[in-house]
């Protein structure tokens, strides 16, 4: 989510639309992560479609667009709660039909826009399924939602510094820091009022840190194809990928973390 310049007085209704469709979409985030379920997979599956759809536009791969997606939606299926779940399954289709599209378009391009859209779709499906789930899902969402609005804010308040001009010109260190502090204190309340374990207080700060690259990278890409937005569908906010481009890279690595944990209570 990219930071506004500095506050200009023509931006007032900007900045409500922002917050309406923003405060609708962590409801309708925070309903589908509590009942799981069909809910929640749907909602994934509309994510993981839409950033495949707006990666492919990113990447110039209008052409076989619709290809890498119905490739996508075959580990997606096998994600659902009728069929086997978040699981190695679906990881290992999602590394095949990356290979497939890799082939059949002879590009690495598209290819990865699979991994890119498949991967965190896997990973809050697992978050979900996992004992304490909902709380970890919980902070999963809300570290990256915290990183976003405290550089949001801070950014606009303080300014100063561009973290990376390069690939986006409006981003500072300012906003850097302030989203991770926000993220800090959230998951710090998080721990106090609902038992979160404290090491995933520690681990809220380079998380914060790495939702922030998504967001430069997905800038990055935006600059390449010279584009403003990934995407038309959220007023205010531009397309799927510009609203979770924090999370795509963050819920993966929470789901590694987890799993890891799992594991090393099985030896």
């Amino acid at each position: 989510m990219d930071e506004p310049a500095a506050p200009t007085p023509g931006k007032s209704n900007e900045l409500q639309t922002r917050i309406i469709v923003g405060v609708l979409l962590i409801v309708a985030a925070l309903l589908a992560g509590y009942f799981g379920g069909a809910l929640l997979w749907l909602l994934v599956v509309l994510m993981a479609l839409g950033i495949m759809s707006e990666w492919a536009g990113l990447t110039g791969r209008h052409k076989n667009r619709r290809l890498a997606m119905y490739a996508l939606s075959v580990p997606l299926a096998i994600m659902s709660p009728w069929a086997a779940g978040a699981s190695f399954l679906g990881l290992g289709l999602i590394l095949g039909a990356a290979m497939f599209v890799a082939v059949f378009d002879r590009s690495l391009k598209l290819a990865a826009g699979v991994i890119y859209a498949g991967l965190p779709a896997l990973a809050i499906l697992y978050l979900r399924d996992i004992d304490n789930g909902i709380l970890i899902m919980l902070w999963t969402l809300a570290l990256v939602w915290a990183t976003d609005i405290g550089a949001y804010f801070s950014g606009r308040a303080i300014g100063g510094p561009k973290l990376a001009p390069q690939f986006s010109p409006n981003k500072t260190w300012a906003g850097l820091v302030g989203g991770v502090a926000l993220t800090a204190v959230v998951s710090y309340a998080l721990h106090i009022y609902w038992g979160l374990p404290f090491y995933l207080v520690l681990l809220s700060i380079p998380l914060a840190g790495l939702a922030q690259m998504g967001d430069l990278f997905e800038s990055w890409l935006k600059r390449k194809a010279g584009a403003k937005d990934s995407g038309t569908i959220f007023p205010g906010h531009g397309g799927v990928m510009d609203r979770l481009d924090g999370l795509i890279p963050v819920a993966p690595v929470v789901a590694a973390i987890m799993l890891a944990e799992y594991l090393s209570t099985l030896s």
